[in-house]
Order: structure tokens, then C-alpha cells, then sequence
């Protein structure tokens, strides 16, 4: 994170490949400073833990963990309840509040592809 510049471009691409929407808060991942005008910049991305809590607090199987880490996102069973972003054990687990679902990243490497400093990598775990 020492080469972020904070220009988004990670969270536009997210927003709009994903999300199909321009606006970066619609991104499964948020880059802020980590206090301060003066810092550094801090990545709030899914980490795709192997038995992601998110999944299994989600009372209405919506999330599903995959394996090798990470989780699937059925939105239509989503009833908006939040339980799996209070689950999220690094606190990166969004909300959106129009669409009443979580923001939930789907390890697909497009933030990564729009970093201009290469900043961001989407990495295999071995099995």
C-alpha cells in the first residue's frame, strides 16, 4: 500500500464492472487513509477466509463459502439483515443500504487489473 495514491481507480472498476454503478461507495472495496491527510493508504477488501464467518452467519444461505476461501453471494435469498457484515472478522463487509444487501466481494481480480501501480494483486491460495 506504500504506492497507493488513493485515485480509486480500483473502487470505479469495481462499482462499475460489478455493480454496473459509477459511484465508488458501490465498491466491494474502499480505500482510505489510515488517518489523517498525511497517511498512508489502507485497503478495506475481503481477505477470502478459508471458513468465512460471513457465510456462516447467514441465517438465510445467501452466502455460501467457497472453497480455497471467499464466499458466493446468491442475492435473491438475501433478506437484508446485516448479520454477515457484524460476522466479518476484518470488519471490510459493506452494506448498501439502496439495494439492502451487502457489498461482497467476488475475488474476481478486477480492482486489481485497474490499479495503475500495481498495488492490488488477486492471488491463488494453494488448496
Amino acid at each position: 500500500m506504500t504506492k497507493c495514491i488513493g485515485c480509486y481507480s480500483c473502487m470505479l472498476a469495481c462499482a462499475r464492472t460489478i455493480r454496473r454503478s459509477l459511484s465508488p461507495t458501490k465498491a466491494a472495496i474502499q480505500i482510505r487513509t489510515a488517518g489523517g491527510l498525511q497517511s498512508k493508504f489502507v485497503a478495506d477488501i475481503c481477505r477470502g477466509c478459508i471458513d468465512a464467518p460471513c457465510a456462516a452467519a447467514c441465517r438465510c444461505g445467501a452466502l455460501i463459502a467457497r472453497e480455497g476461501g471467499g464466499v458466493r453471494f446468491i442475492p435473491h435469498k438475501c433478506i437484508g439483515c446485516k448479520d454477515c457484515v457484524e460476522a466479518c472478522i476484518i470488519g471490510v463487509l459493506e452494506f448498501d443500504e439502496d439495494s439492502n444487501k451487502p457489498l461482497v466481494c467476488v475475488q474476481c481480480g478486477t480492482c486489481a487489473r485497474f490499479c495503475p501501480h500495481q498495488v492490488l494483486t488477486l492471488e491463488e491460495r494453494p488448496i
